[in-house]
This record gives structure tokens, sequence and C-alpha cells, in this order.
């Protein structure tokens, strides 16, 4: 044994904590970024950008900010992306020709299947490889977009919706994600979660308590329970990809008179607009998942779902009205002088 298990612990422990503070750090840049270096087309205020920020735009998520950018999760956006970038500046993945985004997409399926299959091991050990497969999976799917966007010459994390690149890569990960629902599934129905304990007795010539477990959870209460988050996993991924296509529509429409670029430019800086867009990179589909992982890796998995399934229903719907409502107003505001209406 390297270390205790409690030393263990308490590294993790240090590490996500210091990966939230890290995110959170990256958050308020991110805001002083949009408030003052607005989007363009051009290019020109990443370049300006990059001269008062101390890493290279190269792998800096920061510098070619978009809608997708900012509504995308902490981890694939400030961690995966950039690490994507890095090891694509060192093997040129994306120049070698017979490597396509969609074999990245298809590879990325059995990666998930093998993760699933350790999920459902009885051993813990396992279990985490699991998790860090997934991990590993999920990082290949940023890597699929990197490379078809650098064919393309599109700077930035951009949703190209309606073409057969999007549709695959939503069908393989869809295809992914159930797998590993698959294997949280059948875990639990391997090793039932038990309801609690009963103290029977404490006897004078023994310290300890006599406990019996009281009983099982049946397989179809975990079922049921499985089939709540996956149903939360389903709206968020769809409102999620509803609002990035009509954030980008309103955004990143450059077909638009200066009048309304510069009121563009105006939501982006908007403090409720971060906010929205904020709530949306904690409960998307990959920043769930990504919890969902961290509780089988800290052997919570029962705990995370219980918890989460109904609690998870009200959050998600508080923020798809939030997030309704910006957009009627984003609407309203930039298309105000072709409209001519008063907005109250």
């Amino acid at each position: 044994m390297i270390c205790p298990a409690s030393q263990i612990s308490k590294f993790l422990l240090t590490l996500l904590i210091i990966i939230l503070l890290f995110y959170f750090y990256m958050d308020f840049n991110l805001y002083l970024r949009l408030q003052n270096y607005p989007l363009d087309n051009d290019n020109s205020s990443a370049i300006t950008y990059e001269k008062v920020t101390w890493l290279s735009c190269r792998i800096n998520p920061l510098c070619e900010v978009t809608v997708k950018g900012v509504l995308l999760d902490h981890t694939n956006y400030y961690v995966f992306g950039p690490l994507v970038q890095i090891i694509d500046n060192i093997l040129r993945i994306s120049d070698i020709k017979w490597i396509t985004p969609n074999s990245i997409s298809f590879f990325h399926i059995f990666v998930a299947i093998l993760s699933a299959k350790c999920v459902t091991s009885h051993s813990l050990t396992y279990r985490r490889i699991g998790v860090l497969l997934f991990e590993i999976r999920t990082w290949l799917d940023d890597l699929d977009g990197h490379v078809a966007r650098v064919r393309k010459h599109i700077k930035g994390e951009r949703s190209e919706i309606g073409t057969a690149g999007y549709y695959i890569d939503g069908i393989c990960d869809a295809v992914g994600c159930t797998a590993l629902i698959i294997g949280v599934f059948v875990f639990l129905r391997n090793n039932p979660p038990r309801r609690g304990y009963i103290l029977l007795s404490t006897t004078s010539d023994s310290k300890e308590p006599n406990i019996l477990h009281s009983f099982k959870v049946t397989v179809k209460k975990v079922a049921k329970t499985v089939c709540c988050f996956s149903l939360q996993l389903i709206i968020s991924s769809t409102a999620w990809n509803r609002y990035i296509a009509l954030y980008q529509d309103l955004l990143e429409n450059y077909d638009l008179p200066g009048v309304d670029k510069v009121k563009q430019c105006d939501v982006f800086k908007n403090s409720f607009f971060f906010f929205v867009a904020w709530l949306w990179r904690v409960i998307n589909i990959h920043n769930l998942l990504h919890l969902l992982l961290l509780s089988i890796f800290c052997d919570k998995l029962w705990e995370f779902l219980r918890n989460t399934q109904y609690v998870g229903y009200g959050v998600l719907i508080s923020v798809v009205c939030i997030t309704e409502i910006n957009i009627i107003d984003i609407k309203n505001f930039i298309f105000y002088s072709l409209n001519e209406t008063e907005i109250v």
C-alpha cells in the first residue's frame, strides 16, 4: 500500500478544491475578457487580447470566445480544449488525412463501452478505471470537433448545426452515454444499495454494537432512479443544444447591419447573459456526466442519483424558464430598430 486511504482522500479533496478554484478564476477572467474585448469576426480582438495575457492564444481558450464556448462546461472549455490543442501541436493529428473527425467519433464509442464494462465491476479500483476511460472518451469527443474545425479553418468552439458531422457526433455521444448509464444500472442491480441499518443490541462483554442491514433497495427502485437521471440528461442535452443554436443565430450572425452588431457586443457584455450562460455551464449534459463520474469515483453513486432524482428537474425547469426570458429580451433588444417596437 502506497499510503493510507485517509491520506489519499485528503489529497483528492485538495485536488478537487484546487480545480474548482481554477474554474472560478477562469470564469472571472472570461467575464473580464467579454467586458473589455468584445467578439468579432475578423480576429482583431483575439490579437489584442493576446498582448495582455501571459498564455499564447494557441492554447488559451479565452482568446477565441464564442457562444458555444461560453455555454460549455468548465472541464471541457478550460482543461480538455487546451489539452487537445497541445496534443495536436505535438502529434499534428489534424494533418493526418486518414484520421477523420467521424472516425474519432466512432472510436470513442468503443472507449465508452469499455468504460461502462469497468463501471459494472464490484471492485472500486476497476470502477475508477472506468471513470478515467470515460473522461478519455470525453477528450476524444473534444478532439473530433477540434480536427473538424481546424480543417475548415474555423476559430473557437462552434456547432455546425445541420451538417452530417454534427449528427454523427451527436449519435456517437448518445451511444456512449447510453453505454455508461447501462453500466451504472447493471452495477446497482448487482450491488443493490441498502436503505439503512438497525441497531439490534449491545452486550456488556462487547464494545461493538450488533448492526443488521435493514433491507436492500429493489431493482425496480434502482431502475426508476436511473431512468430519472437519464431523462434529466436528455432534457439537458436537448435544451442546451437548442439554446446554442438560438444564441448563435442571435449573437454570431455577421450579416446584420452595423448598429445591430454593436447590440450583439452589448449582449455579450451583459451580466445577466453571462449568468444565464454560467448556469448552463453547470447543468449541461457534459457537466452532469462529470458529476456522475465523480460520484462513481468517490463510491457515492447511489447517494448522488437519489439526491438529484427530483431536485434535478426543478433546477432544469428553472434554468430553461430563465433562458427563454433572456432569449426574448435579446431578440427584442437586437432587432428593436427593425421591428420599431418599444420594449417596456
